[in-house]
């Protein structure tokens, strides 16, 4: 049941003046992405400002996804929440309106035990039949997927990958162990991509995919097909710009980065704000040596 290899797109939710979504830029994001590579969407995010859509909204950015999609890509939605039973109605309503897989962080705020989580996936699982992929952030969340817990979760039919975001590669090296090679680990961290590829990993769901999704995809393709030094050349060569890009926090920067770049794409929604003075110069800089302004 593997999803994608490749890069996936954490796509940013375009917002208009008022702070409504902005469906017109969200179709030409979405024909941005796809033209330039990029292996699949995932819709309604941490990237997505999912915390701050209302359900109603989030639902339609998804369903507005999968129809503009029309099966070019898999496309992935967010419904990740600490509550279960939200969880569970949610993934339900996205696997009716078409979604490929859900991709479904830890509970945070509530950090729930190991226990508590293999229950609260196992029952988001057996409630739909669409695959899973685990989004491990615990600088987000305050909870550490462990890869013992993984390990039993992988166990379930529909729960195929995860997303892997806590920094630590010697725990993501002991999960690739653990889980083999039928069990897929995405990079959830951009500078990381080939530390993660060296280990077995299959691709990344990607930040900087936002704003450079060709050279996104060729890091990941280059390296599965053999071409390492090609993969790490171009994993160099966006360490200044990726850092740049989580200079505050993700997305204030690449939703900044896409309006430099002259998408549009608006604010992010309170309590995240816009960039101070200094770090939107660091950006501008990043961006301006990158080459994509």
């Amino acid at each position: 049941m593997s999803i994608f290899k490749g890069a996936g797109v954490a796509l940013v939710t375009p917002m208009h003046a008022d702070g409504s979504v902005n469906y017109e830029k969200l179709a030409e994001l979405i024909e941005f992405q796809i033209a330039n590579s990029t292996d699949a969407l995932i819709i309604c995010g941490t990237t997505g400002e999912a915390s701050t859509l209302e359900d109603d909204e989030h639902l339609e950015c998804i369903r507005f996804a999968v129809e503009q999609v029309k099966g070019r890509v898999p496309v992935i939605a967010g419904t990740g929440s600490n509550n279960t039973a939200h969880c569970i109605e949610m993934s339900q309503a996205v696997e009716k309106m078409g979604a490929d897989a859900v991709l479904l962080v830890t509970p945070y705020y509530n950090k729930a035990t190991q226990k508590g989580l293999i229950q609260h996936y196992t029952a988001i699982a057996n409630s739909i039949s669409i695959p899973i992929i685990l989004y491990n952030v615990p600088s987000r969340t305050g909870c550490n997927l462990l890869p013992k817990t993984v390990y039993e979760l992988s166990k379930v039919k529909n729960i195929v990958a995860i997303k892997e975001a806590c920094g630590n590669l010697s725990q993501i090296a002991e999960l690739a162990a653990l889980c083999g090679p039928d069990f897929d680990i995405y990079s959830g961290n951009d500078d990381q991509v080939t530390p993660i590829l060296a280990l077995g990993g299959i691709g990344v769901i990607s930040v900087l995919s936002n704003v450079a999704p060709k050279d996104t995809h060729d890091m990941v393709m280059k390296f599965l097909e053999g071409d390492i030094k090609g993969s790490i050349d171009l994993q160099l060569k966006a360490i200044d710009l990726i850092k740049a890009l989580f200079c505050e926090v993700n997305p204030i920067p690449v939703k900044a980065a896409m309006n430099l770049m002259g998408y549009e794409v608006g604010s992010c929604r309170l309590p995240l704000c816009d960039m101070e003075e200094k770090t939107h110069a660091q950006l501008e800089a990043a961006m301006k040596a990158y080459g994509l302004i």
